[in-house]
């Protein structure tokens, strides 16, 4: 699993790089406004450590996750457990979110402390099969750590964001007075709000990468630990198809899933432009098959490769060309354990 370490750097590096961005774009808002610049240290420290407390909170409140009583579903307990214990990670704990929408995440501070959630309607549009590839997944996240890293990165350009919205609006009604002093304080909270703007597009663009990078891992990860990546090719098909449906705008939480709400809507919207296009048995609908091959050729155009840079997830046919070129190998005898992230 030499390419495990790939991950790793990733996530070193997105934690350096953001929270050095952070560091100097708070400095150069203390010299603003002339206040000390430890502060911009200690601000920025303070921040992370405060998502990093309370961001499973949030999680758990905005998404209106119940936990599971103990053989609430023993199904979904044992399958969690025979993964987890193959993964050698602890048995996360196990929530139900009250939504109908195809979709799971985990999230937590530690592996330990761990939770593995699942949307109810995941269990009634997948098979078994489906589901097992998708925890298997999700396992994965566990298994790399990466939804801690995710959990405090994705906070700062929000912040950063928040930041910007409020200056401009105070430098927008603050008073147009002749006096310098005045003029000197709008300008600044202008500079500011622009300067802000900067860090929240930079940032985002750093966290969105590592939370795509994971996604493949994650993918490669189930296909190891279940042995059936076409559970998980079949699986992230219908999330997709399935999560487009969704009338609700998405969650703030999006990039924890194993599916993008908005994502999926952009994705099956070309898609059905061009219905009469995949449609290639002319019955009217399009089959799992059929919507593979649509996403295929869509994921090659320009516009699916510049909006990709901002997206939490890969197009889901990258994943599953993914997952495809590991189900060719192992049907080849050529896969061993030290292959797990070989195509990533």
């Amino acid at each position: 699993m030499a390419r495990l370490a790939e991950l790793r750097f990733a996530m070193g590096t997105s934690i350096f790089l953001v929270a050095f961005i952070f560091a100097v774009f708070l400095s150069a808002i203390m010299l603003i406004f002339s206040f000390p610049l430890e502060w911009a240290v200690v601000g920025t420290a303070l921040f992370i450590l405060l998502q990093y407390l309370i961001g499973p909170t949030v999680v758990e409140s905005s998404t209106r996750l119940r936990y599971l009583e103990h053989n609430e579903n023993p199904w979904l307990e044992s399958t969690v457990k025979e993964l987890a214990d193959k993964s050698g990670i602890p048995m996360p704990r196990l929530a139900m979110v009250p939504d109908d929408t195809p979709n799971a995440f985990v999230f937590g501070r530690t592996a330990k402390s761990a939770t593995l959630a699942v949307h109810e309607g995941l269990l009634k549009k997948l098979n078994k099969d489906e589901v097992r590839g998708v925890i298997g997944h999700e396992l994965g996240h566990i298994k790399h750590k990466d939804y801690v890293v995710m959990t405090v990165l994705s906070a700062l350009p929000l912040l950063a964001y928040i930041i910007a919205r409020g200056t401009w609006e105070v430098a927008r009604y603050t008073g147009s007075s002749r006096k310098k002093e005045e003029g000197s304080i709008k300008a600044a909270f202008f500079a500011v709000a622009i300067i802000s703007y900067i860090v929240y597009i930079v940032s985002l663009f750093c966290v969105m990468r590592l939370s795509r990078l994971r996604e493949h891992y994650a993918d490669a990860y189930s296909a190891y630990v279940t042995g059936s990546p076409r559970s998980l090719q079949s699986a992230l098909a219908k999330i997709t198809y399935g999560l487009s449906l969704s009338p609700k705008p998405p969650s703030g939480a999006r990039a924890f899933y194993i599916g993008d709400p908005a994502m999926a809507k952009q994705e099956v919207q070309m898609i059905m432009e061009k219905k009469q296009e995949y449609d290639l048995d002319k019955d009217g609908v399009l089959d799992e098959r059929e919507l593979e091959l649509a996403m295929e050729k869509e994921a090659k155009s320009a516009w699916v490769k510049i909006n990709t840079w901002f997206a939490t997830h890969p197009p889901t046919f990258k994943r599953i060309l993914l997952l495809r070129e590991i189900e060719t190998e192992m049907e080849n005898g050529r896969y061993t354990s030290d292959r797990v992230y070989a195509h990533i």
